[in-house]
């Protein structure tokens, strides 16, 4: 009875004290109070409906089975937009025009945080809440991601909890035609020198033997490896940030890049860079195919991640009895195989400029965010509920339910490939099905940063693709960016075109570069370097 007594009394005394805290509070405080107190203990029994988004090769079905599991679990209804990946943020913007907003808001570009914010369409998750509902999540990410956890605030709020992929360790790898280097006697260059004599031979010398000239050393992608050459990179989803004389800078406006650009205007006028490269080497589809390398084009590029170049018997995997079988071919070099059986393909490095300097395209490991959409609050226990799900199906520390969480059944869609338990086997049909996981509903958590383990990965490392990247040097998003960058990346990409082809000289480059400064640049220069001052001295 004593027992009984003292917890009711401290109820009592508990709710005097948020009673008189509230009124004293301000609307911001009175928000945060109202949901720091969120415990999904209150509210059990209420079945929340929870809208989620996440990344999607393919739809997932209304009846997926992994979906009704963690349904039944959780005491929820799972409601999985279908926005499609390679047209995201389009689907999605549509929808938040509509007044709709996820639960489970996926932030499929880092850069776009700021922005969801500023339309108020995200929540901020109060502090303690990732580390009480999310715990496995918020220490795998301290562990392996130190300080990542501070590029997800905003005005010191938390608003997003960052998506940090470990294998963004290997950069874009560089790519040539094999056999058409074996066809004109050469080797993968290591230098700018020899790049560019292994450019005009691709154009000139009909590598593929077919008596006509339509053949092409380089493409839009392949640029990426002369600007890196230089020490910079360019051709860019967004502005490339990078470190130089303890501030930051943007790779495009830096003077060697005007060197490369005479590299490549001479190389177009010469017919050695595909005529086609303004309109880039993807036709569709897919976004990290090659098709101008596919279809034999070019012999060289810098597009995709190195996943999408395994070929056939690069490395063992484990088949469904538990053997060692050679990999098969997948994306890119899947492809290019399709076209032409005899093509084959191989690795080199990216190649060291005047300068010393060399470098392909790396992503960083931040590759995104996961948020909260706006309208979960106003469910009072549902914020708990979401970070609860999203730490089962991201971070389970329980090694079968982590497995299930990611591949589905045990036994019926996977297994263990040996008592080790330290890879999986796809089971039949499964195995043959691209993109099963949407297929059933699994997969359906955010990436975590633990080291990365896969026979893959360490096929990566042998090629020295942990080595040599270029990376962005701004982890955050700014209000200039955020304001600027679209103007801004047009304006760059018209200048280097324009240049690159002939449409205007080199010494354009400085009006570009003036032109850019007044167009917004300087003011993102100042934020960046602002941001970056502060956050060497943490």
């Amino acid at each position: 009875m004593k027992m009984v007594l003292s917890r009711r009394w401290e109820l009592i005394l508990l709710g005097l004290a948020l009673l008189l805290t509230a009124c004293r509070a301000s609307d911001e405080q009175k928000l945060e109070v109202e949901v720091s107190s969120d415990s999904p203990e209150l509210t059990q029994d209420k079945r929340y409906k929870i809208s989620w988004t996440m990344h999607l090769n393919e739809a997932v079905p209304e009846d997926a089975e992994m979906i009704r599991v963690l349904e039944e679990k959780f005491n929820v209804d799972l409601d999985i937009w279908n926005l499609e990946n390679t047209n995201y943020e389009a689907l999605l913007d549509l929808k938040l025009a509509q007044g709709e907003i996820p639960d489970l808001f996926r932030i499929r570009q880092s850069y776009d945080l700021l922005k969801y914010r500023n339309q108020h369409v995200l929540a901020e998750i109060p502090q303690g809440m990732l580390e009480r509902y999310a715990p496995n999540l918020t220490r795998v990410i301290h562990a392996y991601a130190p300080g990542y956890m501070e590029y997800g605030r905003i005005e010191g709020k938390q608003y997003g909890i960052p998506v940090v992929n470990a294998t963004n360790q290997y950069r874009v790898p560089v790519v040539y035609r094999e056999d058409w280097l074996k066809e004109l006697g050469l080797q993968p260059p290591a230098t700018l020198a020899e790049f560019e004599k292994v450019m005009y031979a691709f154009t000139r010398d009909d590598p593929d033997r077919n008596g006509r000239h339509d053949t092409y050393g380089l493409s839009s992608e392949g640029m990426n490896v002369v600007f890196g050459a230089f020490g910079q990179m360019v051709f860019t989803e967004q502005l490339y940030f990078a470190e130089k004389d303890q501030r930051l800078v943007i790779g495009a406006l830096e003077p060697e890049m005007k060197e490369a650009l005479r590299y490549l205007q001479k190389w177009y006028r010469d017919g050695v860079i595909d005529p086609e490269f303004v309109t880039g080497e993807n036709m569709g589809g897919y976004k990290h195919l090659s098709h101008a390398f596919i279809h034999g084009r070019v012999g060289m590029t810098s597009m995709g991640n190195y996943y999408h170049w395994v070929q056939a018997g690069d490395y063992n995997v484990v088949g469904d009895k538990g053997e060692e079988v050679p990999v098969e071919a997948a994306f890119n070099a899947l492809e290019l195989i399709r076209k032409n059986d005899k093509a084959r393909i191989t690795f080199g490095q990216p190649v060291t400029g005047p300068l010393g300097k060399s470098g392909s395209k790396a992503y960083d490991r931040l590759m995104s965010y996961t948020a909260i959409g706006a309208h979960a609050i106003n469910e009072p226990g549902k914020l708990a509920k979401i970070l609860e799900i999203l730490d089962y199906v991201s971070a389970n520390p329980d090694l079968e339910a982590n497995m299930t969480m990611k591949y589905g059944i045990q036994g019926q869609h996977w297994k263990w490939a040996g008592p080790a338990k330290d890879d999986v086997v796809i089971l039949p049909p499964f195995d043959k099905r691209v993109n099963y996981t949407n297929h059933i509903g699994a997969n359906i958590g955010m990436m975590v940063p633990e080291p990365p383990k896969g026979r893959r990965e360490k096929w990566a490392s042998t090629l020295g693709l942990d080595k040599h990247g270029v990376y962005n040097a701004l982890k955050v998003s700014l209000p200039s960016l955020n304001q600027y960058s679209p103007d801004l990346i047009k304006l760059r990409n018209k200048a280097y075109m324009s240049i690159i082809t002939g449409d205007m000289p080199v010494d354009y480059f400085d009006v570009f570069v003036k032109a850019f400064m007044e167009a917004g640049g300087e003011q993102v220069l100042k934020e960046a370097n602002h941001w970056y001052g502060s956050s060497s001295k943490e």
